[in-house]
């Protein structure tokens, strides 16, 4: 395994999927993490998105939305069939996931939880996701994103 190597690219890899990793400095413990990501790799933030971790009716549920918005935990709930979604507790999220806060990717997580992307991905050339923790994003095709998390798309994404 390379130095740069994570569950998300070890997963990328095994599908043989092209993908290409930008690494980039961390500075400190931001909240914004994406945000940050985009600004140091000098890409929009429409093309950057973050994962996020909520349970819907009680059942973990993956978010994929653009570092421009916020997730719509309404819509996010609409998009899977249920009523109520509540953001998962942060260290609930990372046990889950098997990655940090700030580098929770879409790829590789330790169980498949269901995945919603906004869908605002499909008009993108390429997106940007974690690849599995902070200071590496891993670039990709937006068809890829969604065969390998087996994402179903909706507009999840809230300015």
């Amino acid at each position: 395994m390379s130095a740069q190597a994570t569950p998300a690219t070890v997963a990328a890899g095994r599908t043989k999927t092209t993908f290409t990793l930008h690494p980039y400095s961390v500075d400190g413990d931001g909240h914004s993490y994406g945000a940050e990501a985009a600004d140091a790799l000098g890409v929009p933030h429409a093309r950057v998105f973050k994962t996020l971790i909520a349970e819907v009716d009680g059942v973990f549920t993956v978010g994929v939305v653009p570092v421009s918005t916020t997730l719509n935990l309404k819509a996010l709930a609409s998009a899977v069939g249920g009523k109520k979604a509540a953001m998962a507790d942060p260290a609930r999220a990372e046990k889950i996931t098997g990655y940090v806060r700030g580098g929770i990717s879409p790829l590789g997580q330790r169980k498949r939880l269901r995945t919603v992307v906004d869908s605002s991905v499909t008009g993108l050339p390429s997106v940007f996701v974690s690849a599995g923790r902070r200071g590496l994003q891993m670039e990709l095709a937006p068809r890829d994103l969604l065969s390998l998390t087996e994402a179903v798309t909706a507009p999840i994404g809230a300015v």
